[in-house]
């Protein structure tokens, strides 16, 4: 089996009702509020390296953790110092993946002109002038994978860690079985 690495988990949750993003960038020190450029309250932090984005409605998002568990982390370490401002918000919300983004290598050059070919029109977008990958749309699970020549992938639209597990696993057997890989 490939080895995967998760880059980027992005997850969403709700802190209750609405949130007074004003008084969270004046009581929370490095957090970035500009409503002319963009309506939510972005807060970074270093470790795990994340950027929480919070909106008035008390949705948030996290993004750039390398894990779920960063993730939680991350929206806890936000959470903690939004209550030590005094503001009141929901206690261990739902925490929901929308998106993981991981990349894994097939360890061998793999020829996209005879994938596409294999593969079929319908799954499958290359158009090399425009892109130097192949968009591999899988129904099951329901994943992006981008195909390079090099025999690097990058998997997109995963929900968790399991569905890339089975994502390059099902490639490499198609491949294998269509003779495109040894």
């Amino acid at each position: 089996m490939a080895k995967i690495k998760i880059e980027n988990v992005v997850a969403s949750t709700s802190l209750g009702g609405k949130l007074d993003l004003q008084a969270i960038a004046l009581a929370i020190d490095g957090a970035e509020y500009e409503p002319k450029q963009f309506p939510g309250l972005i807060y970074r932090l270093k470790e795990p390296k994340t950027a929480t984005l919070l909106f008035s409605s008390g949705k948030v998002v996290c993004t750039g953790g390398k894990s779920l568990e960063d993730v939680r982390l991350a929206i806890e370490t936000v959470g903690k110092q939004i209550e030590a401002a005094g503001i009141q918000i929901k206690k261990h919300p739902d925490i929901e993946v929308q998106n993981i983004v991981a990349t894994s290598n097939l360890g061998m050059k793999i020829n996209l002109n005879a994938i596409a070919i294999s593969l079929g029109l319908e799954k499958v977008e290359y158009e090399p002038e425009q892109f130097p990958g192949l968009v591999y749309r899988l129904d099951e699970p329901k994943v992006v994978v981008l195909l390079f020549s090099s025999g690097k992938l990058v998997c997109t639209g995963a929900r968790k860690p399991s569905d890339v597990e089975q994502a390059v696993e099902k490639i490499t057997q198609e491949f294998k079985a269509a003779g495109l890989l040894r």
